[in-house]
C-alpha cells in the first residue's frame, strides 16, 4: 500500500538520502580544512588488533562495550588503508543515520502524525548534519541512536520482545540505551502483562550481559576496569559544570586546573570533583524521577516517546562528560515529540547543536589551552539549552485542554468546547439528573 501507511514513503527515502549526502559533504569539508578531530584512527587500530588475533580488554585497552567491536571491524573487512578506512567508516555511519531517519518517520506514522508534520520533521532531519559537522560520521553514536529509534517503532507496533532485543543490541554498542529499559518495562507491564515486562527487561539486559560474557571470562579484571574507567571519569571540559567553572575563573578568579587523561581534557581538583559528583547525582536523580513519573501516568504512545527523550536528555545535559557526539543520542528521540512541545524542544536542541558547531572542532583547543571565555560561554549556552529541552519535555500539560461535545438546545444542536473542570461538572450534573425519579403517571 502506498501513501501514509507505507513504511518507506518517497519523502522519507529522499530525506534519508539527503541526510547521508549532507553528512558526507560536511565531513569532507571539515577534513579538507585540516581541523578534523576524529576517532576513526583509534577505531582502525582496534580493528587491526582483532585482525591480529588479539583479544579486546585482555590484549589491548578497549574502553567501549563489546558491541562496538563489530562497528569498528566492518570497514576493516573491505579496506585497509587509513584514508580508505576513514571513508568506509563514514559511509557506514551515513547508512546508519539514513536508517535512523526512516525509522523515525515510520514511528511518526504510527504515532498518527499528519503528513504535514512528518514532512516538517523529515526536512529538519535531512539538513541536520550541517549543524553537527564531522561529528556524525567520525564517531559511532549514530548506530545506537538508530537502534533506539528502531526500538521505539517496535514498541509502537506492539512488538515488545523485538524492541527489547533491539534496545539490548544498542546498549551492547554503547551503554546509554539502558536508560530506556525501565520505560520499556512499564510500557509492557501496562500494555501486555507483568510477566511480559519481566521477559522483555531480561531480554534487553541479557543481550548486554551476553556481549560481555566471553570477555569477562577471559579477562574479568580488565572488563571491570574498562567499565569503571568510564564511570569514574573526571569533569570533562565540555560539560555544563566545567563551562560554569571556567566562566567563574574569568569573572571571579576561581582557580582551575586542566589535565589530559582518559582520552579527554578535564578539569581536576577539589571543586571540579565536587561539581562532577553533583552532576552525576543530578542525572541519576532526574532519570529516576522521570521513570517514576512515567509509572504514575498512562502508558500512551505520546508519553512513551516523550519520556524516552527526556531520560536521554537528562543523562546528556547533566553528564560530567558531554562530548559533542553525545548530542547524536538525542537527534531521533527529540524528533518524535509532538506538537508545540516538540517544536520548542527541537528548537532548543538546535541551539545546542549549533553552539557546539561554532567551537568544535574549530576552537576546541582554545578551551583547554587558554580557558577561552568565548568558548566557555558557548559550552554553557549548549548546556543550558539542553536543560531547557528537558524542562520543555517534562512540563505538565495545561489543565484547560478542551474536549469537544455536542449538546442539544431548543435552537438545535450546538458544539461546545469544555475544559477538564467543566467536563467533570457536566458529567456530575448528568449523573444527578439521571438519578432523579420521574413523578408517577396520573
Amino acid at each position: 500500500m502506498r501513501g501514509r501507511s507505507s513504511w518507506l514513503p518517497p519523502g522519507a527515502v529522499l530525506a534519508a538520502a539527503v541526510f547521508a549526502a549532507v553528512a558526507l559533504g560536511a565531513t569532507g569539508i571539515v577534513r579538507a580544512t585540516g581541523h578534523l578531530i576524529d576517532d576513526t584512527g583509534r577505531y582502525q587500530e582496534h580493528a587491526d588488533s582483532m585482525g591480529s588475533d588479539l583479544v579486546p580488554y585482555r590484549d589491548f585497552d578497549f574502553e567501549y562495550p563489546p558491541g562496538a567491536l563489530a562497528v569498528f571491524a566492518l570497514p576493516a573487512l573491505v579496506v585497509s588503508g587509513k584514508t580508505e578506512y576513514f571513508w568506509a567508516f563514514a559511509a557506514l555511519m551515513a547508512v546508519a543515520g539514513a536508517v535512523g531517519v526512516l525509522l523515525t518517520d515510520a514511528a511518526l506514522g504510527r504515532l498518527g502524525r499528519s503528513s504535514r508534520a512528518r514532512r516538517s520533521v523529515l526536512a529538519i532531519l535531512a539538513v541536520s548534519p550541517a549543524a553537527f559537522g564531522s561529528v556524525l560520521l567520525t564517531r559511532f553514536d549514530l548506530v545506537p541512536a538508530a537502534l533506539v529509534a528502531g526500538a521505539m517503532l517496535l514498541l509502537l507496533v506492539d512488538r515488545p520482545r523485538a524492541a527489547s532485543l533491539t534496545l539490548g543490541v544498542g546498549a551492547a554498542v554503547k551503554l546509554y540505551p539502558l536508560a530506556v529499559v525501565p520505560l520499556l518495562a512499564v510500557w509492557t507491564w501496562r500494555r501486555v502483562s507483568p510477566r511480559e515486562a519481566v521477559v522483555c527487561s531480561t531480554l534487553a539486559l541479557g543481550i548486554v550481559a551476553l556481549a560481555y560474557l566471553p570477555f569477562a571470562l577471559l579477562a574479568p579484571a580488565e572488563v571491570v576496569s574498562s567499565i569503571w574507567d568510564q564511570l569514574s571519569r573526571p569533569l570533562q571540559i565540555e560539560s555544563l559544570g566545567a563551562g560554569v567553572l571556567l566562566l567563574l575563573h574569568h569573572a571571579a578568579g576561581l582557580g582551575v586546573t586542566v589535565e589530559t587523561n582518559q582520552r579527554s581534557q578535564n578539569l581536576t581538583g577539589g571543586t571540579a570533583a565536587t561539581v562532577a559528583a553533583a552532576l552525576s547525582a543530578a542525572s541519576i536523580a532526574t532519570a529516576a524521577w522521570l521513570w517514576l513519573a512515567f509509572v504514575r501516568g498512562e502508558a500512551t504512545p505520546e508519553r512513551l516517546v516523550r519520556y524516552a527523550a527526556a531520560v536521554l536528555v537528562a543523562f546528556v545535559a547533566f553528564g560530567k562528560v558531554l562530548s559533542p557526539q553525545f548530542l547524536v543520542w538525542l537527534l531521533f528521540a527529540v524528533a518524535l515529540v509532538a506538537g508545540r512541545r516538540g517544536a520548542v524542544a527541537g528548537a532548543c536542541f538546535a541551539v545546542a547543536a549549533v553552539a557546539t558547531a561554532v567551537w568544535f572542532p574549530w576552537l576546541y583547543f582554545e578551551l583547554p589551552r587558554d580557558r577561552d571565555p568565548f568558548v566557555a560561554s558557548l559550552v554553557v549556552v549548549r548546556g543550558m539549552a539542553l536543560v531547557v529541552v528537558l524542562a520543555v519535555l517534562v512540563w505538565p500539560r495545561e489543565a484547560t485542554q478542551g474536549t469537544s461535545v455536542v449538546a442539544s438546545t431548543p435552537g438545535g444542536s450546538k458544539r461546545m468546547t469544555l475544559n477538564r473542570a467543566s467536563s467533570s461538572t457536566l458529567m456530575e450534573w448528568t449523573r444527578r439528573a439521571g438519578s432523579k425519579k420521574k413523578p408517577p403517571s396520573p
